[in-house]
């Protein structure tokens, strides 16, 4: 079964969109099998972790496995409240939805989530920029946190960022077409492996679902997709510059790296450097997934990122 809701972020007029889903006949709820996803630096949670493409989302696929399953979109993401900044000019504001700030938005979340559920810590899952959320998170709230799964994990940056938004002071939000959004997620990809990557059609359902998530994407001709800048002035000031936005040895709980092999916006570089670094995680794992790229949670090899990250998760309660 599948439940919405709208929990305060702690800012007046600021509300972020959470949404649950879980076996209809679940009446009990362990710490161990709560799980909460976040979205990265572009588009929004729900179009990611709960499109049914296929006939089946991975929040379905983690759900129907006994677990209580939730997603949550950052200010200015999806359906949750866009800072006033985003209706004026991108250039009249600084950079929307910082890492610290989207932390703080895991952070009423996962109060909510505790609350409602009369649990004392619950799993995060992060992808992309969602990786340096959550585990930003973790080290300030060890105690709050059982697992950490982090997707396509962020680290020190060597080569270019494919998120660009030109010279001069880095704006409030940007705006993304749809033909960009392809181009970048095949980036990488050998030229003989792009026509099987992506099963026909999924992309458009994606791409339909996620512009549309924006109500402002339709009032431009190709439409536009807005997206905070929080992330953009993050990897100015810390990744580009060789500073990392958290300390890995503050996670004190078990870890899990894993990716896909042509990924170009979180090269593989960086999780290997990343990996030695967890030194005070009890346990951690990384895994390489083959023939897919930042995307896989949305290509053809999809179920070999599900069934890594779900043996990780059934270890949970296994004690492990």
């Amino acid at each position: 079964m599948t439940e919405e809701m709208m929990v305060p972020a702690g800012e007046p007029g600021l509300s972020l969109y959470v949404r649950n889903k879980r076996p209809a006949d679940m009446t009990t709820f362990r710490p161990e099998r709560t799980v909460l996803f976040v979205h990265g630096s572009t588009y929004p949670a729900e179009t990611a972790f709960d499109l049914p493409l296929g006939g089946q989302s991975w929040m379905e696929y983690i759900a129907a496995r006994g677990y209580d399953v939730y997603l949550v979109d950052v200010r200015g993401y999806g359906r949750s409240t866009r800072p006033p900044a985003m209706a004026e000019r991108p250039e009249a504001n600084p950079p929307i939805a910082r890492t610290e700030t989207a932390a703080k938005d895991v952070g009423s979340a996962v109060e909510a989530i505790l609350k409602r559920r009369n649990i004392e810590r619950l799993t995060l899952i992060g992808w992309s920029w969602g990786t340096t959320i959550m585990a930003t998170y973790t080290t300030q709230n060890p105690d709050k946190v059982a697992r950490l799964v982090l997707y396509a994990p962020q680290w020190i940056r060597t080569t270019p960022s494919l998120v660009q938004t030109g010279p001069g002071p880095i704006p409030a939000y940007r705006t993304v077409r749809k033909d960009q959004a392809r181009e970048r997620w095949l980036n990488g990809v050998p030229e003989d492996k792009k026509a099987g990557l992506i099963p026909a059609g999924w992309f458009e359902q994606w791409a339909d679902a996620t512009w549309a998530s924006d109500p402002e994407s339709g009032k431009s001709d190709p439409p536009l997709l807005r997206a905070p800048n929080g992330t953009v002035a993050d990897t100015a000031e810390f990744w580009n510059a060789g500073k990392p936005v958290y300390d890995p040895a503050r996670i004190t709980v078990p870890v899990l790296l894993v990716a896909a092999e042509w990924d170009r916006d979180t090269p593989a570089y960086m999780r290997q450097t990343l990996f030695p670094l967890l030194v005070n995680a009890p346990t951690k794992r990384m895994v390489e997934l083959g023939e897919g790229t930042h995307t896989i949670i949305m290509e053809r090899n999809r179920l070999d990122l599900f069934r890594a990250v779900q043996a990780f998760l059934d270890e949970g309660e296994a004690g492990r």
